[in-house]
């Protein structure tokens, strides 16, 4: 046996695995929650560890796993030097649900045990959260963690969550970032974000993702929340995030964005959710059981069970739980006998009975137990039972077979516990004598399980080992050269479909646990390994690893090359002003860095950095003599280095000791009004300098609309108290507030108006007045905001058609001081919430034909507008309307019918009638040689046919027609040539069917309806007659139309025989039809019967034919014969010809009576002749005697000699039970299904025939599945018999 072991230095215990060895696997010592000896108290060198049984097959232990405890990983799978045995060894048994321990399987199976054991600090440690149950191997982090914190993902600062103790953020948006979260199930969490707002004009926006595409501000409802706060004090917005009714599906990685104008920052956090088990829910047996590898702790289906490992860590990391007493009823009294208790218990049980009792040596106490299981008593019930094991290949078929002591005792077959249905065939049961077999057809590892044959009250086991042959890989995988940000997939195709593989990266295996970063697909054979945004980190070796082998490949990452779209540029600002340096790259993802003369340049209060989209801007608030520099930009990841220069410009003013009137210093000579433009939103300011002596005072005011009031401050120079005074003008306002968004500061020799966020009431002109003792000067500015457009009106929608449409708008009512560049337009389905752009470049003109929409889909559009500044907020939806293209034309448009004023068309519908439908046809015609179609009717018509009436004799005529629908006409289909409205001469000709030119028949009583159609134009004369003579009387009538003639009688009577004749006549011309109508009757009986002899046992009888035959020919006769004594009449000879015969075989000393019926192709006559006196049959010369019998009884009790069968039928198909019964009387037959009577139901029929019993299932479905009873009862008892039907679905 080769051992190995495995050192990590903070490992207290070593880890050894047994590879290639069979039959042992051993640890160390004995795991801290499985050994009986005592515990050690909390913080006093306590280990807390995490084992883990990982089942692996016969080839050995080449699985590797991954096991953690507390923070701590370590991985186990390589070999590294010799250990000599361990003490204990597990093997692996899987039995009603769970693995127990069998050193039968031990050549067979191997496992690890990996053991990983870290000494917990402290004198108090918080408790460790218990692991999440599903993801075998996950770490959880303590509260010592969470209150330390640790660096996001992208390197920002975090904080805990309640704030205390968290510094501010001197470059990222947030005050504190949601902290990683725990969770039990059912539970409620809130993480929170708090986002300073006092340098910021608006309030942030804040997104919550999942991952990273799923924004969880559309999952809001029942289990989620969103809240946000502001606090006017602090000055700090909260944002927060509220999970309630947590489920195991909402662990996982969330995000938190927030963004503002010029800024953005985000923050990735993890929630875990735990199974909520208390301390008296622990079972032990749960960690013998597979888990999925899927996550979810719950098993997925029996024919994934091998898919999962032996999880082992629930178990240890519940230590807490074992420290408490144990309850008195898992004590065993010291008076028991253990292995008494082991010897009648199941094997299901053995570990829990070890458990108790403190057995750690499993494996002896297993082999000690089978050897006291020999001597026990031989078997009752069988003469051979199943065999300890049997090994089957996956695929392949297994017959499991028993001898009975008693070959009709009955056999239930078990799969770890369930009983095995009859279902398809999968699974076969057969009888043979006192043997039964079990067959199992295609094996997966899904029948890898325990199995049980039940007879009675004993049982014998056996366990199946389905044997998986190694995955070998099919199609290797490609090594691959990308850019980075580029997608990349790796693609493999293996020799098994759904197999289980590892993706490795340099030999570490990738899990989806460990980052989103990965996705992994499988498509049949094929297996994928898709990276959507390849970072340089990337590159590397990647493996796909399966049991039969691995695929290797190389990724190669090359840098994308970064454009420069506009470098930065030197700048050259006086003291106090605003210094702002502005780059544009191409790739807005990249992220860079500001040096000052070689050095990182740290954000503070007046210098900030900002990144959106592409361009990057370094903003230098109040530029002083030392921000004079060097600076640059250098973008991550790129050799590149954008440089500029800040040249500080020195404004010095000489002092001259005399007076000197104010002078305002600005590049207006004519001191006109110069125009000032600003962006809605941004800051405005205005730096006036200024000189005098002594210093001027400064006045600003802002002219407003005469007439109306305005407020006005006091005075700069006014003394005392700014609010208690106000002075109103009517013309102009006076601006002298020193803080707010609207503020003047004045210096000595300048004075600077700001306007924090422009809007549209702070344009207009502004006055700079300043005045000393000496005079004063005076300068009018004028300031225009300009803002994007206002949202248009909602646009309108107009010449719909089968896949576009034309939208009209009109422009905004307010261009935002700038002109209209151009139109955005969007268009939505009305259920949906997606807008989809519907250009790239700007729509010019104020209407555009929107295409490629689908037909009988509702949309909605809307537009926005956009200037120079930007795009307006959108326009109202516009009303939704729906796609509809006009029908095509109709098809076989044809003339049927010409008369002097009026044509018949048909026609049929078109090939495409739209999604609305059709809403009808329009007719029209014009003359020949004409353009002017005229209307055939008002309105629409939905037929397919139509008389076009009052049309002028003679004339040509083109006629057309339309179909129309909700969108309007479709194209027309026109007549090929013009038709002359007149009558058409036509000979009359009659078409008679094939039926009638022979002798129609009809019986009495019976209705007579001769259709006969004809031709002729214009519209023929019929005439009918009979005989000769026309046809008179109420009982026969005539039904003329223009194209047949209908002879009908209601209820027709022999005198309505003959031969008629039907005419037709237009003006000379005749066409005529004979038709023979028979009408027939049963016959009268025969005439003069009588007996022409006797002799021995035979008698001649002799007749006459019947008066009436019925108006058809006689086709037989009927002899039947009577007894005297129980006049019961018996058929002698049927269909006779003749008119006499001999009745044989009669019984001498009986008198009988004789009488015939007459027969006819309808019936037997409704009376018969009757011999009027009996005929005696003597017996000549003897006196007979008759013997005296006794009366026997032949009653007898019903029973079944042919019982029901079990049976399994096909749903849909009509299913039939059988059986045989005998008894006297006659038994009555009732049916029952599961307990009810089924003779009231329609669906089943029962038949009784010679004492063969059915019952007929009409198209069984799966409720008619159950127990079926057949019951016969008579006076002298019951029997029955039953039978179990199974109706199958077909896949």
């Amino acid at each position: 046996m080769t051992l190995s072991s495995h050192w990590t230095p903070t490992h207290s215990r070593r880890v050894v695995c047994c590879q290639g060895s069979p039959g042992s696997c051993g640890v160390e010592g004995a795991p801290p929650s499985l050994g009986p000896g005592p515990r050690p108290e909390p913080g006093k060198g306590e280990e807390r560890c995490t084992s883990k049984l990982v089942r692996a097959d016969s080839r050995g232990c080449g699985h590797r796993r991954s096991v953690r405890a507390g923070e701590g990983e370590m991985q186990a799978g390589s070999p590294a030097q010799h250990e000599p045995p361990l003490t204990g060894s597990w093997g692996m048994r899987q039995e009603e649900g769970f693995w127990n321990l069998h050193p039968s399987e031990m050549p067979r199976r191997q496992c690890v045990f990996l053991e990983k054991v870290e000494p917990v600090p402290g004198p108090a440690p918080a408790p460790a959260a218990p692991e999440a149950p599903g993801v075998p191997g996950e770490a959880v982090a303590s509260a010592t963690e969470v209150e330390g914190g640790s660096s996001g993902p992208e390197g920002s600062s975090s904080a805990v969550p309640n704030g205390h103790g968290a510094a501010d953020d001197p470059i990222g948006l947030f005050v504190t970032r949601p902290q990683d979260g725990e969770v039990t199930v059912g539970g409620s969490i809130t993480f929170s974000a708090q986002v300073a707002g006092a340098s910021l004009l608006k309030p942030p926006m804040v997104k919550w993702f999942k991952g990273k595409w799923v924004d969880l501000s559309s999952k809001v409802g029942q289990h989620l929340q969103l809240h946000d706060s502001y606090d006017r004090a602090s000055k700090i917005y909260l944002f927060e995030l509220h999970i309630s009714d947590a489920q195991a599906t909402f662990a996982g990685g969330y995000r938190c964005e927030v963004s503002t104008k010029d800024k953005f920052d985000s923050c990735n956090f993890n929630l875990t959710v735990h199974e909520a088990i208390g301390p008296g829910d622990l079972d032990l047996r749960s960690a013998f059981r597979r888990t999925s590898l899927a996550g979810g702790g719950r098993r997925i289906s029996d024919s994934h069970e091998d898919a999962g490992i032996l999880d082992f860590s629930s178990l240890l990391k519940k230590r807490d739980s074992f420290r408490t007493p144990r309850d008195s009823k898992l004590e065993a009294p010291a008076e028991e006998d253990v292995w008494e208790i082991l010897r009648q218990a199941p094997a299901s049980e053995y570990e829990r009975i070890a458990f108790q009792h403190g057995v750690t040596d499993l494996r002896g106490m297993l082999k000690r137990l089978k050897g006291m299981k020999r001597d026990e008593k031989k078997s009752t019930a069988f003469q051979k039972k199943l065999e300890p094991a049997y090994q089957v290949s996956k695929g392949h078929k297994i017959r499991l077979s028993v001898e009975l002591a008693d070959p009709d005792a009955e056999v239930k077959w078990l799969k770890n516990g369930q009983e095995i249905q009859m279902s398809g065939s999968k699974y076969i049961f057969e009888s043979n004598g006192a043997k039964r077999t079990l067959t199992i057809s295609q094996c997966s590892l899904a029948d890898d399980a325990a199995y049980q044959c039940v007879v009675g009250g004993e049982k014998c086991s056996t366990e199946l080992f389905v044997k998986e042959p190694p995955v070998l890989i099919t199609r290797p995988l490609e090594d691959q050269l990308v850019m980075v940000g580029q997608r990349v997939e790796f693609e493999c195709e293996v020799s098994e479909e759904g197999a289980q593989v590892k993706w490795l990266k340099d030999g570490v295996e990738l899990t989806r646990e460990e980052t989103f970063k990965y996705r992994f697909k499988k498509d049949g054979q094929k297996h994928h390994l898709i990276i959507n945004e390849v970072t340089l980190e990337d590159a590397g070796h990647y493996a796909l690893r399966t049991s039969g082998g691995q695929a290797l490949a190389e990724l190669i990452v090359q840098e994308k090359k970064l454009e420069v779209y506009q470098s930065i540029a030197d700048l050259t600002v006086g003291a106090k002003d605003q210094a702002v340096f502005k780059c544009e790259v191409s790739d807005e993802n990249v992220r860079g860095v500001w040096l000052k003369n070689g050095k990182e340049l740290v954000p503070d209060s007046r210098i900030k950095v900002s990144h959106i989209g592409r361009v990057h801007k370094l903003t230098i608030d109040d530029v002083t003599p030392a921000d004079e520099a060097d600076y640059s930009f250098v973008p991550e990841g790129f050799a590149c280095n954008l440089s500029a220069k800040l040249h500080f410009m020195e404004v010095k003013i000489d002092f001259v000791p005399r007076q000197e009137p104010p002078k305002i210093h600005l590049d207006c000579p004519g001191r006109t009004s110069d125009t000032i433009v600003v962006v809605a939103g941004n800051k405005l300011r205005l730096d006036v300098p200024i000189s005098g002596d002594p210093a001027p005072t400064v006045i600003w005011q802002k002219t407003v609309t005469q007439g109306k009031k305005a407020p006005a401050g006091p005075a700069p120079d006014a003394s005392g108290d700014a609010g208690a005074s106000e002075e109103w003008v009517f013309d102009k306002k006076l601006l002298c507030e020193t803080e707010g968004r609207v503020r003047v500061e004045t210096t000595k020799d300048r004075s600077i108006f700001t306007v924090e966020g422009a809007e549209k009431e702070d344009e207009g002109v502004y006055t700079v007045t300043v005045k000393n003792p000496v005079g004063e000067d005076q300068v009018n500015l004028t300031v225009k905001v300009i803002d994007v457009p206002d949202a248009p009106a909602a646009p309108k929608i107009s010449n719909v058609g089968e896949d576009s449409c034309t939208v009209h708008w009109e422009p905004p009512a307010y261009d935002g001081g700038q002109p209209v560049l151009g139109y955005i337009l969007e268009r939505k389905k009305k259920k949906s919430y997606r807008w989809m752009r519907l250009n790239f470049d700007l729509l010019r003109e104020l209407r555009h034909e929107a295409r490629r929409m689908i037909e009988g889909v509702v949309y909605e559009m809307r537009v926005y507008a956009v200037n120079a500044i930007g795009m307006s907020r959108p326009s109202p939806a516009s009303q939704p309307f729906m796609p509809v293209g006009p029908p095509s034309e109709p098809t076989h448009l044809a003339v049927e019918d010409v008369s002097d004023t009026t044509v018949s068309l048909k026609w049929r519908p078109p090939e495409r009638e739209g999604a609305g439908g059709l809403d009808g046809y329009s007719v029209e015609y014009c003359q020949e040689g004409c353009s002017e179609w005229v209307p055939a009717l008002q309105g629409l018509t939905e037929r397919t046919s139509m008389l076009v009436k009052d049309l002028p004799t003679g004339a040509r005529l083109l006629f057309r027609v339309r179909a129309h629908n909700v969108a309007g006409p479709g194209a027309p289909v026109t007549t090929k040539e013009p038709v002359t409205v007149q009558e058409i001469l036509q000979r009359p000709r009659l078409q008679l069917p094939r039926h009638l030119r022979q002798t129609i028949q009809r019986r009495v009583g019976e209705p007579v309806n001769l259709l006969i159609p004809f031709q002729g134009k214009p519209r023929p004369q019929v005439t009918w007659t009979k005989e000769g003579q026309p046809l008179a009387g109420e009982e026969v009538s005539i039904r003329n139309s223009s194209t047949d003639t209908i002879l009908f009688i209601r209820a027709a009577r022999r005198t309505h025989s003959g031969t008629y004749q039907v005419a037709l006549r237009i003006e000379n011309m005749e066409d005529k039809a004979t038709l023979v109508l028979q009408i027939i009757d049963k016959p009268s009986p025969p005439v003069d019967i009588r007996v022409t002899e006797t002799w021995g046992f035979n008698v001649a009888l002799e007749w006459k034919p019947p008066q009436d035959d019925g108006n058809t020919e006689i086709l037989g006769y009927t002899v039947q014969k009577a007894d005297k004594k129980t006049m019961e009449w018996f058929t002698v000879l049927e269909h006779y010809r003749r008119t006499h015969c001999v009745v044989s075989e009669l019984i001498i000393g009986n008198g009988y009576y004789f009488r015939v019926f007459s027969h006819n192709m309808v019936g037997p006559s409704d009376s018969a002749a009757t011999t009027k006196e009996p005929v005696f049959i003597p017996r000549p010369g003897i006196t007979y005697e008759p013997p005296n019998y006794k009366a026997l009884d032949f009653s007898e009790a019903p029973s079944f000699t042919h019982p029901l069968v079990n049976r399994s039928v096909i749903a849909g198909y009509n299913a039939t039970l059988c059986c045989a019964v005998r008894g006297s009387p006659k038994p009555k037959v009732s049916w029952f299904k599961n307990g009810l009577d089924l003779g009231e139901d329609a669906r089943f029929r029962m038949f009784s025939k010679q004492g063969v019993l059915t019952l007929e299932i009409r198209k069984p479905c799966p409720f008619d599945g159950g127990v079926y009873i057949c019951r016969a009862t008579n006076l002298q008892g019951e029997a029955q018999c039953e039978c179990r039907l199974e109706v199958r679905v077909p896949q």
